[in-house]
């Protein structure tokens, strides 16, 4: 982060950090505790040894943590991380296509499980597949790994298509309240008739109208991989994001030991950040990073059922004649599968 950037969150985040000194102690200094805080995301050190860095109470940093993620929260998400409206969605939609060939396009959908203490008297509630102790991240990534609609805090255990079709994305979506654009032809192939706007996702989520996934099995012909190819390349900008993102908060790498409720304010705190640090200088050393590092964030199984509506189906038999035609291939792409 530069001093600038560092100057700018000051700025933004300095009168919710503020706090009134009295006789006995003098009060912590914006800056100090939003530098104990970005450490802690940055770093992954323990809240003990940060207070020992510091020269402060376990209490003070805890609580600086705190207060910095909902203030990030409360005075940057309107900025970095607004609701998407119609025009943001065909700005969205825009960007898939000129830099991922994928048009028509919302955005790459995935799920990542946040590790975290278990919570006493929790149960099995938030243990995971991986037999730890997690929350979820659902997440909506534009063509440029920017975040624009996140959904954190379900059960580590929700991973039965609980996560997406109770978010607000997969509500919204069902419901058709999003601002959607309209149905429109895809790019010189208006033969094929109007086309909706559609998100794309792994073999995880349930194939919908406006949610494409790849054919399923191996035995696939030539058209139907070509299609799983183009897919899976736009679909990889989520991953890209997430691994961007845990590359520079690598709180994300550790065991999180704060209350499920303010894990989930981190979360949504480094999220924003993500988007307000966000360079295209530095994506590719950050994803480097990431890569050699050779750790992951584990992903959400399975976030609903595979059984899919005739019209979901043509929807993905359309992309796939297009992906197939003149109007709508690539020059690599049949060397890709």
């Amino acid at each position: 982060m530069s001093a600038e950037q560092m100057d700018e969150l000051l700025s933004l985040l300095g009168p919710e950090l503020t706090r009134q000194s009295t006789n006995y102690r003098a009060a912590i200094e914006p800056k100090q505790r939003l530098a104990v805080a970005l450490r802690y995301l940055a770093s992954g050190d323990s809240l003990v040894s940060l207070a020992f860095s510091y020269c402060l109470g376990c209490s003070t940093v805890t609580n600086s943590v705190h207060l910095v993620c909902a203030a990030i929260e409360k005075k940057m998400m309107e900025r970095f991380l607004p609701r998407p409206t119609e025009e943001t969605w065909k700005e969205v939609a825009q960007g898939f296509w000129e830099k991922w060939n994928f048009p028509n396009c919302l955005g790459a959908i995935d799920g990542k499980h946040i590790v975290i203490q278990a919570p006493p008297r929790s149960g099995s509630q938030y243990f995971n597949y991986k037999k730890t102790f997690s929350i979820v991240l659902l997440a909506l990534v534009d063509a440029d790994y920017r975040f624009r609609v996140i959904q954190v805090g379900d059960f580590g255990r929700t991973s039965d298509g609980g996560v997406y079709a109770g978010s607000d994305l997969g509500k919204g979506m069902e419901a058709g309240t999003l601002h959607v654009p309209t149905s429109t032809s895809l790019p010189g192939a208006a033969h094929l008739g109007e086309m909706p706007f559609v998100m794309v996702g792994d073999a995880a989520f349930p194939l919908k109208p406006y949610l494409m996934r790849p054919y399923p099995g191996k035995n696939l012909t030539h058209q139907k991989r070509i299609l799983n190819y183009r897919l899976s390349r736009a679909r990889m900008v989520v991953e890209n994001a997430f691994g961007i993102l845990a590359s520079r908060w690598r709180i994300f790498h550790r065991r999180i030991n704060l209350h499920p409720e303010n894990v989930d304010k981190l979360v949504v705190a480094a999220c924003i950040l993500h988007n307000f640090l966000l360079a295209p200088s530095e994506n590719q050393r950050l994803l480097y990073e990431e890569e050699e590092q050779g750790r992951h964030m584990a992903p959400v199984r399975n976030m609903g059922g595979n059984r899919a509506s005739r019209e979901a189906c043509n929807v993905r038999e359309a992309f796939c004649t297009f992906f197939n035609s003149p109007e709508g291939s690539v020059s690599w792409q049949d060397r890709m599968v």
